[in-house]
């Protein structure tokens, strides 16, 4: 982001108001912005030199160059790092990266092994863009992540393959419920895995703590329950943003199954359903992610105790502190 550019002047978060919640959603659409997978390396240097000019105090207003800088920097640079997130894990790359992966998954009749693929790859997708984009206060090591993969995916696959065991024996529902539940099979094992997923990825930001900063962007150091916090907010986002994706496809594709595309080809049906998943995907996306800003400020009374009482670098008493909670 913006923000790993340093400098004594501090930036303006966004062009838009993040105390508000369509603010944020405007703000995450521009993060989210596909055409910003087009940011060359030239870009982003100039973007940093641009922003970097204004730290400093040479660029006195925010111009509409300024604001494009910014926004390549924040859909492009980790905030922790400064450095590129890896293309595919942007936040702008989040509706393509997931495409093929969601269409699969909603394809019915997959049986045993289709569902323990499709599964897989989803799970395989969602690690690598939780460790891409995570608060990297607290790096994680090779074996942790390779533990914690592996648990991800063995909790998807066991939830999306009992639920696919279990619907079909429900005695008492009628053939068309039966139908609905099936369909929405992969959504709960999307949205409970995507939990487990999560937490088990940043894990060791919970058991560490990260990084909570004053007002001036100064240190103060690792907090726990902050890490709690953004680690708790990141996972109920990737539910919030499953939901319509794994939801709102299945159910229109049904209605349309049973009408315009009733005994149409395979091809012409999974077209649609890609032109379906991919509509919800970029309407849901900056709902989702905009439900928690991604920087908070906390009362340090909140906090550990070792927080409270501490002074800035102009002696006066700190009442909030800042963190990143990661996407």
């Amino acid at each position: 982001m913006a923000s790993s550019v340093p400098g004594p002047f501090p930036l303006p978060a966004s062009r838009y108001d993040l105390n508000s919640y369509w603010g944020r959603v405007r703000h995450c659409a521009e993060i989210a912005d596909p055409t910003m997978l087009l940011t060359t390396e030239a870009d982003v240097k100039r973007s940093k030199e641009i922003i970097r000019s204004f730290r400093y105090g040479e660029l006195k207003e925010l111009t509409p160059e300024f604001w494009l800088a910014k926004k390549r920097l924040d859909s492009t640079i980790h905030p922790d790092t400064g450095e590129p997130v890896f293309l595919p894990f942007r936040m702008s790359s989040n509706v393509l990266s997931n495409l093929l992966v969601t269409t699969g998954m909603l394809t019915p009749g997959l049986g045993t092994m289709g569902t323990l693929f499709w599964q897989w790859a989803n799970q395989s997708l969602n690690v690598a863009v939780n460790s891409a984009n995570a608060n990297k206060s607290e790096p994680m090591s090779t074996q942790q992540l390779i533990t914690n993969y592996a648990a991800a995916v063995s909790a998807s696959c066991g939830v999306a393959v009992g639920l696919n065991k279990l619907v079909p024996r429900l005695k008492n529902l009628s053939p068309s419920t039966k139908m609905v539940l099936g369909r929405l099979v992969p959504f709960a094992a999307v949205a409970s895995a995507g939990i487990v997923n999560v937490f088990l990825m940043r894990g060791n930001e919970i058991r560490k703590g990260i990084s909570v900063f004053d007002d001036h962007g100064e240190e103060l150091g690792k907090s726990k329950k902050a890490a709690v916090l953004a680690v708790g907010e990141t996972a109920l986002s990737r539910v919030i943003n499953a939901t319509p994706i794994m939801v709102v496809p299945p159910l229109v594709m049904m209605r349309l199954q049973r009408g315009i595309l009733k005994n149409k080809s395979f091809a012409l049906q999974t077209m649609v359903q890609l032109g379906v998943i991919t509509a919800t995907a970029f309407i849901a996306l900056p709902f989702a992610l905009a439900i928690f800003p991604q920087y908070q400020a906390i009362d340090v009374n909140k906090l550990e105790p070792e927080f409270s009482n501490k002074k800035d670098k102009n002696g006066s008493i700190i009442q909030k502190v800042h963190f990143n909670r990661g996407m």
